[in-house]
Formats: structure tokens, C-alpha cells, sequence
């Protein structure tokens, strides 16, 4: 199954309007498990997080890897992409972080998630670039619930590539679905949420320069003085 950007649209950032976008993402999660909200993103928000990235220096972007911790590795035959962490030192991350917030405290008061904190890296794909089938999470294995997904490249098309494919074992095979996939174009704007242990996702590669920011809204597993997630 294939969106594209005819699909309906919010893109101010009124509360009334946010809340309505909210709940949108909040319904899809319920229902399927997922959501994806063509450019639903604010642009003035959108357009800000484009210029944050496109002005960081270069030497700013580390090659991605997989694993925390310890266990984190660079492996080129999973993932290819480079990114580079966000927090609140400009004002685009400021204004990310606080949409992130009302998001987070919005989802726990309607569903009840106990989502307790949210991490974010920009993620630059340079042609050619790709990440392999995976999870963001694995039951029981780490704290990570909800995914966050928002794309920042303006006048995308399908044959630019870089489509990101949602694996749902849930979905019947027919005419518009194949194999279980759900593909989304990442174009300016769109936002896609999901549970981080239910849905395996890869990135094809990309014929162009491909700008994302992904996230992780975390429960919190603090264990005596350890703080985990950390603050």
C-alpha cells in the first residue's frame, strides 16, 4: 500500500488544529497500531528543522550504528546512513522538542502509555543509502514504545527513492497490498508513528540527499540510582 501526499493534510500549528492531529495519530495507533500523516508536520516548524539541517557542519554527522552501549557497532551491510543528535541548543531543536512534548503528554493522557521521555537524532541519507529490514525495539529487551518518523525533504517523488516500508503481519495480501508492506514516500511534512516492537521497517536507498528525524518516546526503567533512560 503506497500514500502519497493527496492524502489529508494539517499543517498549522494552532492548538485546536494540533489537537485534532493528535487525536488523528492517537486513533491510528488504537486501531492499526501506526499512523501516517502526510504533511502534517507545521511547515513553519518543518521549514525550520530543514534549515537546522542542511547549516549543521558536516563533522557534526556520525556514521550510524546498531546496539547501544556497549554493543554498539557500525555494520555497512544493515545501514549506511549518517545522523546527528538533537537537543535544545538552537532554536529548531527547541521548537522540535516542545512539539514532541505536547505530542507525548497528549498521547499519555488518551491512551495511557506512561511515556516518560523522548530522544531524537536528525538523519542525513546520502545517495545510495540505506537501512536494512529491522526493529526499534524487541519485547523485554529495552524501553522504547512509540517510534516517531517526520521527513524534511521538499518537492520529493517516488522516483527519488528513500521510501520507508512498514512490514505488517496483520495485512492481507491484494491488489494494493504486497507482501505485508506499506510504503511511504518521505516527503516535506509527513509524520509516521508506530509501536517500536510491533512493526519491522527498512529504508531503500535513495537517488538523492534524504533528510528525517527519528525518535523514541521511552517508559522509564530506572533501577535504584541508575537513570534509564538518561536525563
Amino acid at each position: 500500500m503506497s500514500l502519497s501526499l493527496a492524502q489529508t493534510t494539517i499543517s498549522a500549528d494552532d492548538p485546536l488544529v494540533l489537537e485534532a492531529l493528535f487525536e488523528l495519530i492517537s486513533h491510528d495507533i488504537v486501531e492499526k497500531g501506526y499512523s501516517i500523516r502526510p504533511q502534517a508536520l507545521p511547515e513553519n516548524l518543518t521549514t525550520l528543522l530543514l534549515q537546522r539541517i542542511t547549516e549543521l557542519p558536516e563533522e557534526n554527522f556520525k556514521r550510524a550504528g546498531i546496539g547501544r552501549a556497549k554493543d554498539h557497532t557500525i555494520n555497512d551491510f544493515i545501514r549506511t546512513d549518517e545522523i546527528c543528535w538533537i537537543n535544545g541548543n538552537s532554536s529548531a531543536g527547541c521548537a522540535w522538542i516542545k512539539w514532541t512534548r505536547l505530542l507525548q503528554e497528549y498521547l499519555n493522557k488518551r491512551l495511557f502509555l506512561g511515556l516518560f521521555s523522548f530522544e531524537s537524532h536528525f538523519s542525513h541519507y546520502a545517495k545510495g543509502d540505506f537501512y536494512k529490514k529491522h526493529k526499534d525495539a524487541f519485547k523485554g529487551e529495552g524501553n522504547r514504545v512509540l517510534s516517531v518518523v517526520v521527513y524534511l525533504n521538499q518537492n520529493w517523488s517516488r522516483d527519488d527513492g528513500g521510501e520507508l516500508v512498514i512490514y505488517d503481519q496483520s495485512l492481507a495480501n491484494s491488489a494494493i497490498i504486497e507482501h505485508n508492506k506499506i510504503t511511504v514516500t518521505p516527503s516535506f511534512g509527513t509524520i509516521v508513528v508506530f509501536l517500536s516492537e510491533e512493526f519491522p521497517h527498512e529504508v531503500l536507498p535513495a537517488l538523492r540527499d534524504r533528510y528525517a528525524i527519528a525518535g523514541w518516546f521511552r517508559l522509564n526503567t530506572s533501577i535504584a540510582n541508575n537513570i534509564d533512560p538518561p536525563r
